[in-house]
């Protein structure tokens, strides 16, 4: 039973995804995302374009920007990334940031100022249909993961995001990964109760 349900864990660095009328505010009109490399899940990736955060206190700089543009501009850091910038970031899932901090994003042709926008991300598993029925789980729902090694941890609450174009995969901050001392590409078990 150990071994079929297994999956692989990767650690989410710092981020944002932007939207296209914020892209051109910060690099300029017309101007389109260049791939740095492809993500795990199908179509997204990592471009080669940097900004920098700036909140009440201090400054995250060379912050990367993933790719395709998106209908709302989103800030995804960790619960330390918030204290160096001055914010709280509330725990959300993607896309829930109404209510959430603001901090201004500078880029090399302009700047934005957010309303709202800046979260830590919930832990979550990215999932294709077929891997989860393997699993026996739905999408929204709510697992635990057990991890391995020196500083094992049980993730609960962790979130099933299913869907046809998704990776198999589950994704954690990069304050959660070093707590649990994690590397990427890991297996860590699924746990259903």
């Amino acid at each position: 039973m150990m071994g079929e349900k297994k999956l692989p864990i990767a650690l989410s660095n710092r981020h944002l995804h932007l939207s296209q009328e914020h892209i051109e505010i910060l690099f300029g009109e017309g101007y389109e995302l260049n791939k740095f490399k492809d993500l795990s899940q199908p179509g997204q990736f990592a471009a080669q374009e940097k900004v920098d955060l700036v909140g009440p206190k201090g400054t995250l700089k060379g912050v990367r920007v993933l790719g395709p543009a998106r209908p709302n501009t989103q800030i995804e850091i960790s619960l330390t990334d918030g204290f160096v910038l001055g914010v709280t970031p509330p725990v959300r899932d993607s896309g829930d940031v109404a209510g959430s901090p603001a901090v201004k994003i500078v880029g090399p042709k302009g700047e934005v100022q957010l309303k709202e926008g800046v979260l830590a991300a919930s832990r979550h598993i990215h999932m294709h249909t077929d891997d989860a029925e393997k699993f026996g789980v739905e999408d929204k729902q709510r697992v635990k993961v057990r991890t391995t090694g020196e500083r094992a941890v049980v993730f609960e609450n962790v979130l099933v995001r299913v869907h046809p174009t998704f990776a198999l995969e589950m994704h954690v901050d990069i304050d959660e990964g070093n707590a649990a001392g994690i590397k990427n590409g890991e297996l860590v078990e699924l746990i259903t109760e």
